[in-house]
Parts: structure tokens; C-alpha cells; sequence
């Protein structure tokens, strides 16, 4: 299973942007990596560049590589509505993504994980495939004898479930329903999707 294990911190820097969450090593160094990193903020980008560094922004925020992002792409294309936002509504829609927002899991990264290790029940299935997309009216939720993993009930205990209004939890089912897509609005993430469609309108 392809997925990216370089280091966080620098992607971070390049992108100007904690997306990975909270980084000690960020805030103390937050420009970009290399020798002449502080230098580099001098230097204009080009419009190829500002786009390129968009989309490469989405990609790392939400795990996922190239082709896969392409393909995504693609099928948002294809889709009817704005190419950008329902580019962002089918990330937003995969299943290590969901788990996330609920809370399961403390980073994307995480969740991901736990999907492939077969810890996540869709409709009460097993499904151990992160890039599924979830559909309106779904129940994902942990698995009977993974409830008492540690990394899971660590993460429950910190999150405030009424975070999103396109999820809604059961606690005592520890599941939560994917109530609908969600609209662009309520999409919490800084990215400017319009500058990765004229990326790919090129």
C-alpha cells in the first residue's frame, strides 16, 4: 500500500503551513527547508508554482499520492457541480478521512492505519480500504474487539463529536453516521482548490 513516510516537518516548511497538526519543530523554524531557506521568501513564485504548491498542499494534507490524487481528479471532472469543490467533497468522503473527523483517530495517518488493520466497520462490515468512499446514510464505526485499543480511546476522549454538522456520533455505539457530502463552506481545510483545476487545465 503506497503512502508517504518522508518527513512531515519539511513538507510543513514548504508549504508555509502546520498541516500535519501541531509541530514544535514548525513554529521554530517556520520557513522554508533547505540552505537558503530564509532567502527563499524573497524569491517570487511563478503562477506554475503557486498552483503546483496548492496542489501538492491537498495531496499532503490528505494522504494521498499522485495518481491516485489524479484519478480523483479525473472523477471529479466527470461529476457534475464545481470540478474544485467536488474535488474536495471526494476527499472529504474517504473513508481514512471520515474516521478522522469522528474522531477515531488522532491524525489521518492514524486512521488510515487502523482501516488497514482491519480495526473500522462500514454498516457493520469490516473494511480495511482507506481510499473507499463513503456515502450519505453510512455507519462507520470501530470494530466490537478494537473498542478498547488505547490509540482509539485516547483520541474519543478528546474530541468534540458535534465538530462537523455532516457527522453525526453515537457514543454508545462509538460509530458515527455520514449524514451527507459536505458543502465547501463547512470544509474546514485552507485549500484554494481553484488553483489546482487551472493546474490541471493546462
Amino acid at each position: 500500500m503506497a503512502r508517504y513516510i518522508g518527513p512531515k516537518t519539511k513538507i510543513a516548511r514548504k508549504l508555509g503551513e502546520a498541516i500535519y497538526g501541531s509541530d514544535k519543530y514548525f513554529e521554530r523554524r517556520n520557513f522554508p527547508p533547505g540552505q537558503h531557506g530564509l532567502n527563499k521568501k524573497r524569491k517570487k513564485s511563478s503562477e506554475y508554482g503557486v498552483q503546483l504548491l496548492e496542489k501538492q498542499k491537498a495531496k499532503y494534507t490528505y494522504g494521498v499520492l499522485e495518481r491516485q490524487f489524479s484519478n480523483l481528479f479525473s472523477r471529479a471532472q466527470r461529476s457534475k457541480g464545481i470540478t474544485g469543490e467536488v474535488l474536495l467533497q471526494l476527499l472529504e468522503s474517504r473513508l481514512d478521512n471520515v474516521v478522522y473527523r469522528l474522531g477515531i483517530a488522532p491524525t489521518r495517518a492514524a486512521a488510515r492505519q487502523l482501516v488497514s488493520h482491519k480495526h473500522i466497520v462500514v454498516d457493520g462490515n469490516v473494511l480495511n480500504i482507506p481510499s473507499y468512499t463513503v456515502k450519505a446514510g453510512q455507519v462507520v464505526g470501530v470494530r466490537e474487539k478494537s473498542k478498547s485499543l488505547e490509540v482509539i480511546s485516547n483520541s474519543l476522549a478528546g474530541t468534540n463529536h458535534s465538530k462537523y454538522s455532516w457527522l453525526e456520533w453515537n457514543n454508545e455505539n462509538v460509530a458515527g453516521t455520514f449524514l451527507n457530502v459536505p458543502e465547501r463552506s463547512d470544509i474546514p481545510e485552507n485549500i484554494k482548490e481553484q488553483l489546482i483545476v487551472e493546474l490541471y487545465s493546462k
